[in-house]
């Protein structure tokens, strides 16, 4: 059932959410028929569910003739109009779908087998589907998976599963090679930001829930491929994590860690859990820093910096360790209270929540926002209504800051308030990021031009509080 204006524009202050594996289901198998001729899987072990040659889970297509493409490689190149290479997946290819299904509303297997399974049937894409029983069931899969037999790597889940993926991808000793292994977002989860971004980079209207999914799974048939970055993060505890949507911390953080126990709620469990927070809201103490894309220099850290680096991913250039001050061509942001600070790779923050509207960013940027203490509870909820059309910078609020950046160094003060990373909970410490672009490959229609490894000087531009001249893209 469509629901009413007044719903959609609560649903707009969404924001987005971590994706759980499921506890207690089983891996893919052979299916006990219901009445209703859909089966409930039953546990086998990981082996025999690779293994399986299921007609029903094959989606009727044959995968004789469907030799993977070898590892870290891509199978056809094309030239686009504009007169840069585009990639696609080879014809017919074969695909590990990783499926968690107590996604969202608990209906991602239902909804896989509706709508996904016919138009892979169609598009000659065979698949082995296997479910997630846990929470970090896929980074470990991942980790030990033999990446050469497939052409793509399936998340059909939130993004809290892509981001275990990708971290799980990050962490194995073939690291650099296991990245290049295309991915491909399905949503079925409660955000579903990263499937939405993708969409609207192909150029589809906003839509949600099975209009969605339906345009994503198309994105996988056409078998085109796009360059992303990635978002390299050091905890002041010496964690590294990659990340591959957002950092959120305060009000936003809260909202999507809080509502966790509204899961069941789908899409909804965020308008809950915003309205509880607006009703309750807090400021945070820290101090903020970054890069801004106009600043950045070709000089190398120090040494000591490139020492201190973890041997297992890429090297942050822009980065000095965390007990030093950041570099004198930074910006440091002279307040230190703050309602919110979000920093973002995409467009997306959820289905209905078109939080970048100024364009997608040049390879190597990421969008950073963040909100000032003393705005008032009636402009932020009117910050998340317009949020839904793109239109919040147009609400000319002067506590909300927007700035393209490539680097930044987050500093809460007393360890207070929650940082969530791709909807996953982290300890409340000082973090700072570099943007790595064009560093794996995701099915999706918009193409970036390849860059350099590292992010290139781009236009110098100020932080934005007032809404630009022309109407949101």
């Amino acid at each position: 059932m469509r629901q009413s204006s007044l719903e959609r524009d609560w649903r707009a202050a969404a924001w987005v959410g971590e994706e759980p594996a499921a506890e207690g289901n089983d891996t893919d198998a052979p299916k006990a028929q219901d009445p209703g001729n859909e089966g409930e899987p039953h546990s086998r072990h990981r082996d025999a569910c690779l293994g399986s040659t299921d007609k029903e889970l094959k989606a009727g297509a044959t995968a004789e003739g469907s030799a993977p493409t070898e590892l870290g490689t891509l199978g056809v190149q094309l030239t686009d109009p504009a007169g840069g290479s585009q990639s696609l997946l080879p014809r017919p290819c074969q695909v590990l779908v990783l499926l968690n299904p107590r996604g969202g509303k608990g209906k991602a297997l239902k909804l896989f087998r509706s709508y996904v399974q016919p138009l892979l049937a169609q598009a000659d894409v065979s698949f082995t589907l296997m479910l997630t029983e846990r929470r970090n069931h896929a980074r470990e899969l991942v980790q030990a998976e033999e990446l050469g037999r497939w052409d793509a790597l399936v998340v059909m889940s939130g993004d809290g599963v892509m981001h275990e993926v990708v971290n799980g991808l990050m962490e194995r000793p073939d690291w650099e090679t296991a990245i290049r292994k295309p991915l491909c977002s399905l949503p079925a989860g409660s955000g579903n930001a990263l499937a939405a971004s993708l969409n609207h980079y192909a150029g589809y209207e906003q839509v949600t829930n099975e209009d969605l999914l339906t345009n994503c799974t198309r994105l996988l048939c056409c078998r085109r491929l796009a360059p992303m970055s990635l978002l390299s993060l050091h905890m002041a505890s010496g964690l590294r994590v990659f990340s591959v949507l957002s950092l959120a911390w305060g009000f936003i953080a809260d909202v999507d860690i809080e509502s966790e126990k509204f899961r069941r709620l789908g899409e909804m469990r965020f308008t809950l859990g915003t309205i509880l927070r607006l009703a309750a809201l807090r400021t945070y103490q820290g101090r903020l820093a970054y890069l801004p894309v106009g600043q950045v220099v070709s000089k190398m850290p120090t040494s000591r910096a490139l020492d201190r680096q973890d041997l297992q991913g890429p090297v942050d250039t822009h980065l000095v360790p965390l007990e030093e001050p950041v570099p004198s061509h930074w910006t440091v942001v002279p307040e230190q209270d703050f309602v919110l600070v979000l920093a973002l790779l995409h467009s997306h923050l959820g289905s209905e929540m078109f939080a970048a509207p100024m364009g997608h960013r040049e390879a190597g940027a990421m969008h950073l926002f963040y909100v000032r203490a003393g705005v008032s509870r009636a402009m932020l909820l009117r910050l998340f209504l317009a949020m839904e059309k793109g239109r919040h910078m147009e609400c000319n609020c002067p506590y909300l800051v927007y700035v393209p950046v490539v680097a930044f160094r987050l500093e809460p003060r007393d360890g207070k308030g929650m940082f969530a990373v791709d909807g996953e909970l982290m300890a409340s410490e000082t973090v700072q990021g570099q943007v790595h672009p064009n560093y794996f490959w995701m099915v999706g229609g918009h193409v970036e031009s390849p860059s350099s490894p590292e992010p290139q000087p781009l236009p110098s531009q100020k932080p934005q509080q007032t809404p630009p001249p022309e109407e949101p893209l």
